[in-house]
């Protein structure tokens, strides 16, 4: 089975093609992605502007017809905190899917760490035992914990780098006392979930996802992305923290050329950076290896699973075919 998912973030409307069928690994067949940054085009009001509006309509449309193109059977369309979070989300969704055909679904928070959760214990095995994982989106940092597939913890705060970064940080670079005063915000706002963490026992592995983790790693010595998602990297507190003395003095357009750091991510990294060490600091832990799966392969896991789309989320994330018919 080819199927198609779309996933429309605060900072990117991306598409991943994979070959699939339940019990097998996904093989990616093709990704194509358009940068939107719909976050920033949230109004004053809490509305997503007009223009984001038309742009979004635009991006999906365009992957749509990629979708078709490449022979997807189907395609599950997800978006995620920027829509969540815009007032006139309602709106913007029934406009998508009059003009484009693709019936986009909103994916909660809890629903996201979850579906993360998945794709990483899939990837370790059950071997990997009590499994942590983070995942620091642009609107959102994902929690979850637990022993199985589904986790006995899931949590999302509102500490994503994009979102950080146009609340707290008023300079390219941010000053010094930005940058200060933002980590001992986060460490205050990550307190609670220490807690609940702790109650829910000591973690096997930790374990992060994201395009922000991975560039962390990156940066900090890990394999580049050429080496291929088998090979093992890892962040440690030591080596974040040497970074951010570094990354913290220079401005987005100077990170922009450093290797494994996206030019549309750029001006967030400091912000990403910053929200990692936080939760490694309120977390008590020292290194976190990175999982090439994500939100996007926990979509197409339990969409193999739910074959009768019997699960809430399964059925949330069913959608559209790829011709845009009602399935």
């Amino acid at each position: 089975m080819r199927l198609g998912v779309l996933d429309v973030g605060s900072n990117t409307v991306h598409l991943l093609v994979v070959d699939a069928h339940r019990g097998a690994h996904p093989t990616p067949m093709h990704s194509e992605k358009s940068v939107l940054r719909l976050a920033e085009q949230i109004t004053r009001a809490g509305d997503l502007s007009r223009s984001g509006e038309e742009e979004l309509i635009h991006a999906v449309d365009a992957a749509r017809t990629s979708a078709v193109r490449l022979g997807c059977e189907d395609v599950l369309a997800f978006a995620t905190s920027a829509v969540r979070e815009a007032k006139n989300s309602a709106k913007v969704l029934a406009r998508v899917a009059a003009e484009t055909g693709v019936d986009l679904r909103v994916l909660s928070g809890v629903d996201e760490a979850r579906l993360t959760f998945l794709a990483v214990r899939r990837w370790f095995g059950w071997s990997a035992g009590q499994l942590l994982v983070l995942d620091i989106g642009g609107g959102s940092l994902e929690v979850a914990m637990g022993r199985d597939e589904e986790p006995v913890l899931a949590e999302s705060l509102p500490l994503g780098a994009g979102r950080i970064t146009r609340t707290r940080f008023h300079r390219d670079p941010p000053t010094r006392s930005e940058v200060v005063a933002t980590s001992a915000w986060l460490e205050d706002q990550l307190g609670p979930l220490a807690g609940k963490i702790a109650r829910a026992g000591r973690p096997d592995r930790v374990v992060a996802t994201s395009k922000t983790f991975r560039s962390l790693a990156r940066l900090t010595g890990s394999a580049p992305s050429a080496a291929g998602p088998r090979v093992r990297r890892t962040l440690t507190d030591t080596a974040l923290r040497q970074l951010i003395s570094f990354v913290s003095r220079m401005p987005a357009a100077d990170l922009a050329e450093l290797e494994g750091v996206s030019p549309s991510r750029s001006h967030q990294l400091v912000a990403g950076a910053l929200v990692a060490q936080a939760a490694m600091r309120a977390l008590s832990v020292g290194e976190l290896e990175i999982c090439p799966w994500a939100l996007r392969e926990g979509v197409i896991l339990r969409r193999l699973d739910l074959a009768n789309g019997t699960d809430d989320t399964g059925a949330a994330l069913a959608g559209v075919s790829a011709n845009g018919e009602d399935r």
